[in-house]
Order: C-alpha cells, then sequence, then structure tokens
C-alpha cells in the first residue's frame, strides 16, 4: 500500500498569503533570481555575480552561505532552494581545477530545471574598473543578439531566450526614451558568448533627435560554452504556452476588425408625433389643427 501524504493546510492568514502567491497565475510574476555559490568560489566570477545581481535588483536574491552543489550531477538541492525562496531562476559560480570560474544560468518550470547552461568566465571587466555609474534601480536594459545563429542554432535559440529572462523587469506597455539607459549586447564566436555592456548618452546637437553615443561600462566578459541541459520540444512548448482568458460574455457587445466596441440597444417602438422637440414658432402646430383636435367631427 501507498503512503498517503498528509496535506497541511495553513493556520495564519500569513501562510495563506504566501501560499497563494506561490500558486500557478494567468498573468505571471516578475521572474526572480537567486546567486548562489558554491564551495569553493573566484574572484572573477563572483565579481561576475555580483554586477548582474545589481543589474537585475529589485528581482534578485544573494546569498552568501556555500553550497557543495554539483548542478549537472544533482538538481535536487537547487530545486530545493528555488522553491524555498520562490524563484524562478537561478545563477550558480564555483571554481575547481578542472572547470574554472565555472558558473551555471539556469531557470525552472513547475518547480523543476527546465534548462540550465554552464560557462566558463574568461576576460571579465567589473563595473568598478570603468567609470562610476550605476544604472537605476529596476531600469530595463536593451538587449541586442548579433548574429543568425541565435535563430538558426537550437542550443543558441535557447540561450538567447533564457537570457532574455534573465535580464528581465517589469512589463511595460510604454518606454519612455530617457529610461533606456543602457544597452548588453551578445555576440557568439567560435563556441565563446562575448558580452558586452555600453551605457546610451543622447547629446543634444541642437536638432529635434539627439545624437547617440555609447560609453564602455561593465559587466563585460567572455562565457565560454561547456555544458547544457535542454528540456524536450514537448516540455519547453508547454511552458511558453499562455493560456486564453475568457471573461464574461456581455450580451449584444462585439468588437469590429478594427478592436472598436460596439452594441446594440433595443428600445420599445416610439411615436414620432409625440417627440417632444425644441419649442420654436416654427415647429409649433397651427391654431386650426389644434381646434379639430379638440373637437372632431
Amino acid at each position: 500500500m501507498g503512503v498517503i501524504q498528509r496535506v497541511v493546510k495553513p493556520t495564519t492568514h500569513r501562510t495563506k498569503r504566501i501560499l497563494k502567491n506561490k500558486q500557478p497565475k494567468i498573468i505571471e510574476n516578475t521572474k526572480k533570481t537567486i546567486f548562489l555559490r558554491g564551495w569553493k568560489t573566484h574572484e572573477t566570477v563572483s565579481n561576475f555575480c555580483t554586477d548582474i545581481c545589481n543589474l537585475k535588483k529589485p528581482h534578485s536574491i544573494s546569498l552568501s552561505k556555500k553550497h557543495e552543489i554539483l548542478p549537472f550531477e544533482d538538481l535536487g538541492p537547487i530545486e530545493k532552494l528555488c522553491n524555498k525562496y520562490d524563484v524562478s531562476m537561478f545563477v550558480f559560480s564555483s571554481h575547481n581545477k578542472k572547470r574554472p570560474d565555472n558558473l551555471v544560468i539556469g531557470r525552472l518550470f513547475d518547480h523543476h530545471v527546465l534548462d540550465a547552461f554552464e560557462f566558463g568566465v574568461e576576460s571579465f571587466k567589473s563595473m568598478l574598473e570603468f567609470k562610476s555609474w550605476t544604472p537605476s534601480v529596476g531600469i530595463k536594459p536593451a538587449l541586442v543578439f548579433m548574429g543568425e545563429d541565435f535563430d538558426t542554432v537550437h542550443s543558441l535559440n535557447r540561450m538567447k531566450s533564457l537570457f532574455i529572462d534573465l535580464f528581465h523587469q517589469n512589463e511595460t506597455e510604454l518606454v519612455h526614451l530617457n529610461n533606456v539607459e543602457y544597452v548588453v549586447t551578445f555576440a557568439v564566436v567560435e563556441n565563446k558568448v562575448l558580452i558586452r555592456t555600453y551605457r546610451i548618452v543622447m547629446k543634444n546637437v541642437g536638432e529635434k533627435s539627439p545624437r547617440v553615443e555609447l560609453e564602455s561600462i561593465g559587466p563585460c566578459a567572455d562565457l565560454t560554452i561547456r555544458r547544457q541541459i535542454l528540456a524536450s520540444d514537448d516540455l519547453f512548448k508547454k511552458a511558453c504556452s499562455k493560456p486564453k482568458i475568457k471573461g464574461k460574455k456581455i450580451k449584444n457587445v462585439r468588437r469590429d476588425a478594427f478592436g472598436s466596441k460596439l452594441g446594440r440597444v433595443h428600445m420599445t417602438p416610439q411615436d414620432v408625433n409625440k417627440l417632444q422637440t425644441r419649442k420654436m414658432k416654427g415647429l409649433k402646430k397651427p391654431k386650426k389643427d389644434a381646434k379639430k383636435k379638440k373637437n372632431p367631427e
């Protein structure tokens, strides 16, 4: 006989609110990222994670505690930590003789790891090595993926989707030009992903549109692709699917091809002759007609 698991119901309003927030939603929350450290780390990969964590704020959680985790051998500890802190992405840094300056970036679906990529960090330049400038908290960067490989190669296309989720912030319909402060570029050259970050500077040149210039800032790094975990096509399609939101149908209301809202109103039959119109001399009835109505023959 199988063991029946006992379901513990929440007893306080706080636990009810936490469990309700963890339930699946039609419109998901902004994806949070947890930054984990291995049993041994190096300064290069630690500083790279610190810069990414600062760019990701306020949707990032950094743990200073060291964990003895091997992501590509056992995903259980990472999934447990992600479920504990209610995050959907993770960045794990480690260092050893076989894989120096090791970096693992992954994401979860349905509380399990969907896909993950392992990189080696090389030629790293931190934000502290450039001019003292830090982007505003919560500002979305502009992402540029250079090269056709990101669209034609299956694994690189998944990697592109992973980086978009990593730098994703709150959903916005309109973006002000002044709020685009920096841009992150990605390029693939000989099994390496070259990441460069530039600050967007708009200078007034006496015209209607300003002149845009780019200033190199950190973080900048060359990531060597090592190992990867890719979900099946069916599972990835299920993770990307969006449920159709069916609202309450309103009677006699529809929308045309242009999105305009049209409605039909039903009214009782009306006698046009009895309608109250504006009192003008030209609209007054003659006295003869009025007398005929009073004294019909």
